[in-house]
């Protein structure tokens, strides 16, 4: 069974999206993708918008990972750490995208489609989406840690 992504921009993420979505069967052909929009033809596609798409995707159980894209990334990536169970971070290199599901279980991965080329953004696509959460104890510790907080801000 293939794995599941889904994939939101707001317009600023928009063709950087489409790029994305276009190659991903390229360089990810163990993963299928759910577009959950963002066209770049309306100026009101918010970033929380896209973020809650992914997230609700995920929180449903009909995703495995996200990526979020809008101009920096960083809106997409607060919004998204709104939601119970995401873990997103901007990562604009593969051994970022690596480290932080490795090392701290990120789910959600986070573009600037100012800052990031397309060339790059699919390097690092490729890297989130093969890496693996580590199982050793201290990455469990943590993860934990991170997950009993946000228990006690529910």
């Amino acid at each position: 069974m293939a794995r599941r992504l889904a994939i939101a921009a707001d317009h600023a993420g928009a063709a950087l999206k489409a790029a994305i979505v276009a190659r991903l069967a390229e360089i990810a052909p163990d993963w299928s993708v759910a577009d959950l929009g963002g066209d770049g033809s309306d100026l009101t596609d918010d970033y929380p918008d896209s973020s809650r798409a992914v997230a609700e995707r995920m929180i449903a159980g009909q995703a495995d990972r996200g990526l979020l894209i809008c101009g920096s990334g960083i809106g997409v990536t607060i919004a998204a750490n709104k939601f119970h169970g995401i873990r997103a971070s901007i990562a604009h290199d593969p051994a970022s995208a690596r480290q932080g599901v490795v090392h701290d279980d990120m789910n959600v991965l986070a573009f600037g489609a100012n800052i990031i080329s397309l060339e790059t953004a699919l390097e690092t696509l490729t890297a989130f989406l093969q890496a693996e959460p580590s199982s050793e104890e201290r990455y469990l510790r943590r993860t934990a840690k991170v997950a009993d907080i946000e228990e006690e801000q529910s």
